[in-house]
């Protein structure tokens, strides 16, 4: 049966690297930090890449290979690079594609951090950066400029859990000869391949759904075998390597994603249909609530409506304080992905840095609160968010 037959579930657990002369049946860890060579010849022919194989672990490592093996099978990739968190794998995909005069058209929503490489640190390098209202996808063509050379984008966002279409955002790359990069990691491979609608290179932090359970930080890039060279050779140089451990945790992760995303996304919609109906909330955005402004888009582009519900309490700052303290069996966590339900005040936490006025550009406003559903019995979380609410 060809590779190409086998379904996503099949594709997650099956994908591995060859067996050892000990015909193990699950991957072991490969703590080593470099590999040995037969001889001079093999180590030259190695180092010049006439050989693929393991040289250090910063270049690459069984664990690493195999996580990265299985993200390229789900996402519809070349290649990719794992790297220590989702920062690592965004920052280095950036700084291995961008040269100083270059310039980045962008969604106003986005993770605080990649706002702050983009207003604070590119800057430093030449490299800018324009924003465009995810909600005027319409308004992208006019940020382009003759530098232009990204158009990045996550979807769906963070924390406003705003949605765009990457069909249009396909063809605009297309048109302008840009590169695409997608932000995948709310929805994970699982429910979302940006690939096939046109992007070149897709990042996610593996922190989140695809560890699941709050254990190991990761990210990865995957996308174009040309561009994850370019990002390969950077981050070969310049060191922000995944640990084969977290590797090895993530591998094993992975088998189960399609049946954990599963139930986030069962139990998530069920919190954002409670949520839509108490009179204490005055808005809720979930991508499959037929309330949200790009329901059709995202039903079109999405297998499921992921895990996080971005919902405006009643009575701002204050009651969005007060809904915090009273939350019980609910995590207070920065964090989302993990099995257990995570609720966050992004205005002051992630997004803490922003202005005001920033803030509200994205849709932030002082009573937002963020919910990553987990796999807990979903009547138990809404009674705990129905307590903390009333």
């Amino acid at each position: 049966m060809d590779e190409q037959e086998f379904g996503f579930e099949t594709q997650a657990i099956r994908t591995h690297i060859d067996r050892s002369q000990y015909q193990e049946h699950s991957t072991p860890l490969f703590l080593s930090s470099s590999f040995v060579f037969e001889d001079a010849e093999d180590m030259r022919a190695s180092f010049t890449e006439e050989k693929v194989r393991n040289i250090y672990s910063r270049f690459s490592n069984p664990n690493t290979t195999e996580f990265v093996d299985k993200v390229c099978a789900m996402e519809g990739a070349e290649a990719g690079y794992a790297f220590a968190t989702g920062m690592a794998a965004i920052y280095s995909t950036f700084a291995a594609l961008l040269s100083s005069g270059d310039h980045i058209v962008s969604a106003g929503s986005v993770f605080g951090s990649t706002h702050a490489l983009f207003m604070t640190y590119f800057p430093k390098w030449n490299i800018t950066t324009s924003y465009f209202d995810i909600n005027q996808p319409e308004t992208i063509e006019s940020f382009i400029q003759p530098n232009s050379k990204i158009l990045y984008v996550e979807t769906p966002t963070n924390p406003g859990v705003d949605v765009i279409d990457l069909e249009l955002l396909g063809e605009i790359a297309k048109k302008h000869n840009l590169i695409l990069v997608v932000d995948n990691c709310f929805a994970t491979p699982y429910i979302q391949q940006p690939i096939k609608y046109g992007a070149h290179i897709v990042v996610h932090s593996a922190t989140k759904l695809m560890d699941g359970q709050g254990r190991v930080l990761g990210g990865v890039a995957v996308g174009q075998a040309d561009l994850i060279r370019q990002i390969y050779l950077f981050s070969r140089n310049t060191g922000p390597a995944m640990s084969p451990f977290n590797a090895w945790v993530l591998s094993k992760s992975m088998e189960t994603l399609a049946i954990r995303v599963d139930r986030h996304c069962e139990n998530a919609l069920k919190v954002a249909e409670f949520l839509e109906s108490h009179p204490n909330v005055n808005s809720v955005k979930y991508p499959f609530l037929k309330s949200h402004p790009k329901y059709e888009v995202a039903k079109k582009q999405m297998l499921l409506g992921g895990n996080i519900i971005a919902f405006e309490i009643k009575g701002g700052i204050e009651a969005g304080r007060a809904f915090l303290d009273k939350i019980k069996l609910c995590s207070l966590s920065a964090n989302i992905g993990d099995a257990k339900t995570i609720v966050t005040h992004p205005a002051s936490t992630t997004h803490s840095k922003l202005s005001i006025e920033e803030k509200l550009a994205v849709g932030i406003t002082e009573g937002l609160v963020r919910v990553s559903v987990g796999l807990e019995t979903v009547k138990d979380v809404i009674a705990d968010l129905e307590q903390a609410l009333s």
